[in-house]
C-alpha cells in the first residue's frame, strides 16, 4: 500500500481500545513471539473487538517484517485496524529518505504509531541531538507520513517525567506533532512511575493547553497502570494503550481486559463491537495458552478465581442472591461463578458446589452435614479440595449414592527404582488390580516412579477402558505439608488430567509420595471414565 490519498479516520472514531501486546507486551520476560503466534493473537484480539492492533516494528526486524507481509494475505480484519510502529526520522536526514521510516509506508498499515522524544534529557542524552531539532523530527516525520496516505498517532515517550522537569518542552512536543496532522498524541508513562490523580491532572492540563486528542499508554511499576489509565480517561483521554493480560517489560502494562470491562460496565462506555465482551474470558485464556504462560488464576474479570467463593458466610449470602458478593454478573465478561470447598465450607457452600456439579442437596440436611464434616475431616488432613473440584465431586457422589462405587479395585502397587553405574536410573512398576470382575497384573516403566506408575495402570486397563487412551496427565505438584519435618512429612500430590476437551484436577495426600500420587492418578482416571459416559461396576 503506497497510496498518497489524504488519510481520514473511520467515521465512528470516538474511543480508541489500542492494543500493543504484539509489540510491548511481546516484551515481557519469557515470551517470544513467532510469525505464526502473532498471527494467531492478532486474530484473537480481532475477535475481542479492539480498535487497533500494533503489530511490531517492521524493518527493525524480519519477523516483524514478514508478519505486515503475511497479516495483508492471510488475515481479514473484522473490526481491527493494523498499525505499524516505529520511530521519527533520524537527526539530520529528511524523513523521505529514512529507511526506517520508509519500512512503515511498506508494511501496508493505515495507521502508523511513531515513538517522539518529549523529555529534554533523553533528547540531548538519548538521541544527541538539539530540543528544536527534535521538534522538527516530530513535525517532519508526521508530515510526510500523512502524505503517504497513513493515519498517524505520536507516542510521547517519557512524557509524565518530561513534563514534571519540563513542562513547556514537553506540551510544546504534544503541539508540534498535532500541527502536523498526528491523530493522536499518546502521553507515555514509559517508566511506570505515575500515580492516578497525577496522571488525570497532567492530562485534563495538556488538553486545555494544546487541544490534541490525547491517549495514554501506562506501565505498571506502581501496579496503577490499569488506574493510571482510567485516570487518564477522567482526565479527557480518548485512547487508551494496553495489552492483553498485561504483559509487558519489566512488570507489564496497563491490562487491556480489566480496562476494557471497567470503561463499559462501570463507566458504561460502548468501547467494542455488540456481543463481544462475553468473550473476554476466553481470549484471555487463548492468548495466554498462544505466549504459552498459564493464565494468571486471580486476574480481574477473567481469572478463574475472579468470582471464586470460599468463606462459608459469603456462600450462604450468594445461596441467597448472588450479587450480594459479586460486583457483576460473571457470565458479562464470559466467566462463571465458582463454590470452593475447603475446611471453611459450611452447609450453603456444599449445597452450591452440589448444584454446580449437578446435584440437588437443598433437601437433604442430614447428607449435606455428613459432606460438610467429611470435607473438613479430610482438608484436616491435608487434602485440598478448592484446587481439586474432581476429587470432591468424587467424595460427593460416594455420600449421595451412599457407597463407594469405582471402575477398578486396587490389590497392591510396588515401584522399584535402580541407580545404574554410569548414574542413570530405572524406574519400575507393578499393579494388581481388579476390574470388571477379573484379575489383572500389569507393569510399566517411567522415567521416574510415578510415571511409572501411570505406565502400569494404563498397561492394566486399556483393553478393558479403551477411553483412557485420551487421557492424559498435563500437570503434577508436590507439596509438602506443615507438620512432621524433613523426609518424614506429608505430602500432598495435585495431578490435572486432560481428555483433550476438558481438564480436572485431583488430590492425594500420604507420607509417601508415590501412595499421594496413586490416589491423585486413582481418581483422575475414575473421574475420566465417569466423564466419558461409562458407570461403575465395582
Amino acid at each position: 500500500m503506497t497510496t498518497d490519498a489524504p488519510a481520514t479516520a473511520p467515521p465512528s472514531d470516538g474511543f480508541h481500545v489500542f492494543d500493543t501486546t504484539l509489540r510491548d507486551g511481546a516484551q515481557r520476560e519469557g515470551i517470544s513471539l513467532t510469525v505464526a503466534d502473532k498471527l494467531a493473537i492478532a486474530r484473537l484480539l480481532d475477535e475481542f473487538g479492539v480498535g487497533y492492533i500494533e503489530g511490531g516494528w517492521p524493518g527493525a526486524n524480519p519477523r516483524d517484517t514478514e508478519f505486515f507481509q503475511r497479516a495483508q494475505r492471510e488475515i481479514t480484519f473484522r473490526h481491527a485496524t493494523l498499525v505499524a510502529f516505529g520511530a521519527t526520522r533520524k537527526a539530520g536526514t529528511a524523513a523521505a529518505d529514512d529507511p526506517q521510516v520508509k519500512a512503515l509506508v511498506d508494511s501496508g498499515a493505515p495507521v502508523v504509531t511513531i515513538v517522539a522524544k518529549s523529555h529534554d534529557r533523553h533528547v540531548e542524552l538519548a538521541l544527541r541531538t538539539t530540543l528544536e531539532e527534535n521538534l522538527a523530527m516530530v513535525r517532519d516525520t508526521v508530515a510526510y507520513l500523512r502524505s503517504r496516505g497513513r493515519r498517524v498517532f505520536v507516542d510521547c515517550e517519557h512524557f509524565f517525567d518530561g513534563y514534571a522537569a519540563n513542562p513547556e518542552y514537553a506540551r510544546s512536543v504534544v503541539a508540534a506533532a498535532h500541527g502536523a496532522g498526528a491523530e493522536v498524541v499518546v502521553l507515555c508513562d514509559t517508566n511506570g512511575g505515575m500515580l492516578p490523580a497525577q496522571v488525570q491532572a497532567v492530562v485534563r492540563t495538556v488538553l486545555t493547553d494544546t487541544g490534541a486528542r490525547l491517549g495514554v499508554h501506562a506501565q505498571d511499576d506502581t501496579g496503577c497502570a490499569v488506574a493510571n489509565t482510567l485516570a487518564a480517561v477522567d482526565g479527557g483521554a480518548t485512547h487508551v494503550q494496553c495489552t492483553a493480560n498485561g504483559y509487558g517489560e519489566r512488570v507489564g502494562n496497563a491490562n487491556l481486559f480489566p480496562v476494557v470491562a471497567a470503561l463499559e460496565l462501570k463507566y458504561g462506555r460502548r468501547v467494542l463491537p455488540e456481543g463481544c465482551l462475553p468473550e473476554m474470558t476466553r481470549i484471555s485464556h487463548a492468548v495466554a495458552a498462544v505466549v504459552n504462560l498459564p493464565p494468571a488464576t486471580h486476574q480481574p474479570y477473567v481469572g478463574v478465581s475472579a468470582f471464586a467463593h470460599k468463606a462459608g458466610l459469603h456462600a450462604s449470602a450468594i445461596k441467597v442472591d448472588p450479587d450480594l458478593y459479586q460486583h457483576i454478573d460473571p457470565e458479562r465478561v464470559g466467566n462463571t461463578m465458582r463454590m470452593l470447598v475447603s475446611d471453611m465450607a459450611g452447609r450453603a457452600s456444599v449445597e452450591l458446589k452440589g448444584k454446580e456439579l449437578g446435584y440437588d442437596l437443598a433437601g437433604d440436611r442430614d447428607l449435606v452435614g455428613r459432606i460438610v464434616d467429611r470435607t473438613k475431616e479430610r482438608e484436616l488432613q491435608g487434602y485440598s479440595y478448592e484446587a481439586a473440584d474432581a476429587s470432591f465431586e468424587l467424595l460427593l457422589r460416594d455420600e449421595v449414592l451412599g457407597r463407594v462405587r469405582r471402575f477398578f479395585r486396587l490389590e497392591s502397587w510396588r515401584t522399584i527404582t535402580d541407580q545404574r553405574a554410569d548414574g542413570g536410573l530405572e524406574n519400575e512398576a507393578t499393579v494388581k488390580l481388579w476390574a470388571k470382575g477379573t484379575r489383572v497384573v500389569a507393569g510399566g516403566e517411567g522415567n521416574g516412579p510415578v510415571h511409572a506408575l501411570d505406565r502400569a495402570l494404563r498397561n492394566g486397563l486399556d483393553q478393558t477402558f479403551p477411553e483412557l487412551a485420551r487421557m492424559q496427565l498435563v500437570d503434577y505438584k508436590v507439596r509438602i505439608l506443615a507438620g512432621t519435618q524433613g523426609t518424614e512429612s506429608t505430602t500432598r500430590v495435585l495431578v490435572t488430567t486432560s481428555d483433550g476437551s476438558a481438564e480436572w484436577s485431583t488430590v492425594g495426600v500420604a507420607d509417601n509420595v508415590i501412595a499421594a500420587s496413586w490416589q491423585a492418578l486413582d481418581d483422575a482416571y475414575t473421574f475420566g471414565l465417569l466423564r466419558a459416559g461409562l458407570e461403575p461396576t465395582d
